[in-house]
């Protein structure tokens, strides 16, 4: 007759437990330093990430522009379009 605790259900259960432990630790583990990796990386980024203002300002009017084309766009297949 076998015993309760060395039930072979009884013992792959444990070491099933035992092992989701260990890597939910080894996990946190590694998140927990990516994020410290990510807050050194931007402890050390400059604000302005090198970028004068006005070329960042030229930048933004470009994509504005290219926004402002494609809702020209959109508009123009849906006054083409019946309901």
């Amino acid at each position: 007759m076998m015993t309760p605790l060395l039930d072979p259900t009884l013992v792959l259960t444990g070491g099933s437990v035992i092992g989701l432990v260990i890597v939910a630790a080894a996990l946190l583990r590694a998140w927990q330093g990516w994020l410290e990796l990510k807050r050194e990386e931007l402890s050390r980024t400059p604000a302005h990430h090198g970028v004068d203002e006005r070329s960042g300002l030229g930048t933004a009017r470009i994509e504005l522009s290219d926004l402002k084309e494609r809702i020209r766009k959109l508009e123009a297949i849906a006054s083409g379009v019946e309901l």
